[in-house]
């Protein structure tokens, strides 16, 4: 099937098929070209549509399945895969193996719809958090989000709360926002008391308070969330440096400030929320500063011909991942950020009878016929990573039930197939702020009018240096 020489591991209709490719099609059934129904196709006409096994040889006896009579790939003991999904998120989900306790029935009636049971019953026989969602099905009390957020928060502790939000057991919640509270009450537990009795005010009623506004918006993103343990680290780091010089914030004077800017460039302007937050309160004397780095405009640009053979690239090459070709072309179009592509959810979407519309920031852009196809496509193929389809319906889902892809994790894939990002969104926002004055960029793109006014300033300057040097 895939043309490469190595060990067969079974002779289909179709011809030899070594394990990958096996496990490949057990793994991803899908209709027959006769009788439409989704089996695993190891047979094909003359024309080269597949067939699933009963039509391969339609002479032989049918198999069918023992508990639901269809005609069936039989999975074990001679049941179809649909029929043991069920038995066996009977197991997984009732304490005494026969009936699903009422509160885990939705989340039965999850597993068992999914587009896809071969997926599902891998999942039960490998996954950690099949393993961890037996667990907490002995202890019904611990089903909700205070207890999850007393585990360890590994992969498999999001996959179990997705799928508990996802099915509707577990009420949603903004996680970006329960990941900074959370990791918030665990760094201030490990301070000393002198230092917590600092930091845990200032992180509860200036950091997360303003998390919560932002959240209350659906502003609130993963880049926020890290800028702000950011934030939280650089004061603890500076209360750590103020012992290690003998001082406190009352003793705290303007040459005390500047030696610590200088000493700690990367933490210079995190730190500035800590100390206007200290001066307010009289924490500290009145009147110190530390100077914000002036903002730059990032140096990294594209040359118009990278521009355009990377948006080609896009476009047309076929061997590219298609979240890929998706993910890179809207920076390139539209100058925008990963952090807001992965929020784009299928609601984003609208159709008139000639166009196809991506809103951004509620405004809506028309979408260039290749890229609306890509997207199409995308929406249609991307079965979530996670095992069930239940649920908000996001552009690039991620791995756990009802999550959007990580924003690192698509920067560095990008960055693995030759169209990295940041270079490229700077060009982008070059060009669009070429055709449209700071303020409409702004409401376009939602970015702050002051952020745009700077970009329009640093971008002319930069830009015009950068095309210099190509000359």
């Amino acid at each position: 099937m895939c043309g490469k020489v190595t060990k067969v591991k079974v002779f289909w209709p179709r011809g030899p098929v070594c394990d990958s490719c096996y496990r490949a099609a057990l793994s991803t059934p899908a209709p027959c070209a006769t009788c439409s129904r989704h089996r695993i196709l190891i047979g094909q006409t003359a024309e080269g549509t597949l067939l699933c096994k009963t039509c391969s040889f339609p002479d032989e006896p049918v198999e069918r399945c023992s508990a639901c009579g269809e005609p069936a790939d039989l999975y074990s003991g001679h049941r179809c895969p649909c029929c043991t999904l069920a038995a066996r998120v009977t197991d997984l989900l009732s304490v005494n193996g026969t009936s699903v306790a009422q509160p885990l029935q939705p989340l039965a009636v999850v597993l068992t719809s999914a587009e896809n049971p071969y997926r599902v019953l891998q999942w039960l026989r490998r996954s950690p958090a099949a393993r961890l969602l037996g667990r907490l099905v002995l202890d019904p009390g611990a089903l909700n989000h205070e207890s999850l957020d007393t585990l360890p928060q590994r992969a498999a502790t999001a996959y179990v709360r997705g799928l508990l939000v996802t099915a509707g057991i577990l009420p949603p919640r903004d996680e970006n926002l329960a990941l900074l509270t959370n990791w918030v009450a665990r760094t201030v537990a490990e301070l000393p008391a002198r230092h917590a009795n600092l930091i845990r005010p200032f992180a509860e009623w200036h950091i997360i308070r303003d998390a919560r506004r932002r959240s209350a918006r659906g502003r609130y993103t993963y880049a926020a969330h890290k800028g702000n343990c950011g934030n939280v680290l650089a004061a603890i780091d500076f209360l750590n440096w103020l012992d290690s010089q003998h001082l406190s914030l009352r003793r705290l004077q303007q040459p005390h400030l500047d030696v610590w800017a200088t000493d700690r460039p990367t933490l210079r302007s995190r730190s500035i929320p800590f100390l206007r937050w200290s001066t307010a309160r009289r924490l500290c004397p009145p009147g110190l500063s530390i100077e914000h780095p002036a903002s730059q405009l990032p140096g990294h640009f594209q040359a118009e011909d990278e521009a355009r053979n990377e948006l080609l690239r896009c476009f047309n090459d076929t061997a590219l991942p298609l979240d890929v070709r998706v993910a890179a072309a809207l920076v390139r179009l539209y100058a925008l950020p990963l952090t807001r592509i992965v929020e784009l959810t299928e609601d984003h979407i609208s159709r008139d009878q000639e166009h196809t519309y991506l809103a951004v920031n509620q405004h809506p852009f028309v979408l260039p016929p290749k890229l609306a196809r890509l997207i199409d496509d995308q929406l249609r193929h991307s079965t979530p990573r996670h095992s069930t389809t239940a649920g908000r319906r996001y552009l690039l889902p991620g791995q756990s039930p009802g999550r959007p892809r990580n924003p690192l994790g698509l920067a560095d894939t990008l960055r693995q197939h030759g169209l990295p990002a940041r270079a490229a969104r700077n060009t982008a926002m070059v060009d669009a702020l070429a055709d449209l004055p700071p303020m409409v960029i702004a409401d376009l793109l939602g970015i702050h009018p002051k952020t745009a006014e700077r970009w329009a300033t640093l971008a002319g300057e930069n830009w015009s240096e950068y095309l210099s040097s190509l000359t």
